[in-house]
């Protein structure tokens, strides 16, 4: 009977971490995709990531979903390329998500070609099969920053 309640609670335990493992790479994979979508401004896929009360925190301030892809598609800020140096993603159950980005924002803001440090926090929630943004806030780091694991 020990052996076979040891059996068991070790495969459930191997199932939540292959779980774990499964939403820890889809959401960075996410990540990786909406960097590249900011660059091609692409705010048609976007829009289907940012749920509709998602937040954006910036250097300059603080907008929703509406105005951050109006910003994008506008071209006022144009994340033109952004390097991600480390990826950390803890996962709440099976439907919530944070990523953190050390990243070396390559962009064009009014009129001007920036590069900035950041740690990007990027919050997710997954409603029915889709993954939502619901919140990505950019604070600014040294270049030696690192992210605990």
């Amino acid at each position: 009977m020990k052996r076979l309640l040891l059996i068991f609670l070790c495969c459930t335990v191997g199932n939540l971490w292959a779980q774990d493992s499964d939403i820890t790479n889809e959401i960075k994979k996410l990540s990786k995709a909406k960097w590249q979508w900011m660059a091609d401004k692409d705010v048609d896929r976007l829009a289907e990531l940012f749920h509709d009360k998602s937040k954006f925190v910036h250097m300059s301030g603080s907008w929703k979903k509406d105005r951050e892809l109006e910003i994008i598609e506008s071209g006022s800020i144009w994340y033109k390329n952004t390097i991600v140096h480390d990826v950390a993603v803890e996962t709440f159950g099976d439907d919530t998500a944070i990523l953190w980005n050390r990243i070396t924002l390559e962009a064009h803001v009014r009129g001007n070609d920036v590069s900035n440090e950041f740690t990007a926090t990027e919050f997710y929630k997954k409603e029915g099969d889709a993954w939502k943004l619901l919140d990505l806030t950019f604070s600014s780091v040294r270049d030696t920053h690192q992210i605990e694991h």
